[in-house]
């Protein structure tokens, strides 16, 4: 049985709003699995066979569980402030970005920003990166000189599922693919 939008759901309240089932993370993003199945189950069935299979089963890899799985929280995308205790790392010298059409005039004046989150997101290759750029409609790649950003200063960090993560990217450092 597929459980697409209770996943969705949990992608809600990990990242953006745990507020809304009444439950706060802790600084580094973790919520307690007891209260996050209590407070999911209030509006449909959920329990944890299936939160452990949301989480086994997701492709993306979103979620993380501590080792006795009483914790868990979302590896990134999150809109609250929280630290997930990323670990700095050298970057290789090209990444990706993929984003919809409709976003590239902007990005070619203020390059990538997070916006809502706290970081941008960035992909190893650029098969992934045109599947993110899909989401959002017509895809456009953006090659990150992130090499030459790394030596210039630029931090970048890798989540627990592999997504890239930086806090901005300059112009000077995107070239349409």
């Amino acid at each position: 049985m597929s459980h697409n939008k209770t996943s969705r759901f949990l992608s809600m309240i990990l990242r953006h709003k745990p507020e809304v089932i009444g439950i706060t993370l802790d600084e580094h993003g973790w919520a307690s699995v007891s209260e996050l199945i209590e407070g999911v189950s209030r509006t449909r069935t959920f329990n944890m066979q299936i939160l452990e299979q949301i989480v086994a089963e997701d492709e993306k890899q979103r979620y993380s569980f501590n080792e006795d799985k009483t914790l868990i929280r979302a590896n990134q995308g999150h809109s609250i402030p929280v630290d997930v205790e990323l670990e700095k790392v050298v970057p290789p010298e090209i990444l990706y970005h993929g984003t919809g059409e409709k976003y590239t005039e902007s990005i070619d004046v203020q390059g990538l920003i997070p916006k809502s989150r706290l970081y941008v997101h960035l992909s190893g290759d650029p098969e992934t990166a045109r599947k993110v750029g899909s989401r959002h409609g017509n895809p456009v790649i953006y090659i990150v000189k992130a090499g030459e950003m790394h030596r210039d200063g630029g931090l970048f960090f890798r989540s627990v599922n592999g997504i890239w993560l930086t806090e901005k990217v300059l112009v000077r450092y995107l070239e349409k693919q």
